[in-house]
């Protein structure tokens, strides 16, 4: 077997704004969309993320640990400007932290089992060769 794509709930009220958010300030392509879900992928990536829709009203309490994560230079600006972009759009969102090098933007209306991490490059310098 081989890795394919990561698959995650939005809540179906934000599913388009989300899915909007992901193409127009992180550079998506849209993949392929159906009813229920849409696949995403990243230009210069090699990993698809599905996005599902869903009609739950429970949210992940633990859904800090599960996270669509990005690199970045500047993390925490980077997650602030995304947090705007929902808020223009009409969706609640706030930026948190793990450490002083990983941050965490949440949409607790949207993102029902995850939220969007973000830390500096030198956090995924593995030193393990592939």
């Amino acid at each position: 077997m081989k890795f394919n794509h990561v698959a995650t709930r939005l809540d179906l009220r934000h599913f388009e704004l989300v899915v909007e958010m992901f193409k127009v300030k992180l550079g998506f392509v849209e993949l392929r969309q159906t009813g229920r879900a849409v696949w995403l992928r990243q230009p210069e990536t090699n990993v698809d993320l599905q996005f599902s829709r869903s009609d739950t009203v429970h949210r992940d309490a633990d859904k800090l640990r599960s996270q669509v994560s990005f690199l970045s230079e500047t993390p925490k600006d980077a997650l602030e400007d995304l947090a705007a972009w929902l808020r223009a759009g009409g969706t609640e969102a706030s930026v948190g932290s793990y450490s002083e090098k990983e941050f965490f933007l949440d949409a607790p209306a949207a993102f029902v089992d995850f939220v969007i991490e973000a830390m500096v490059p030198e956090l995924a310098d593995y030193p393990v060769k592939i």
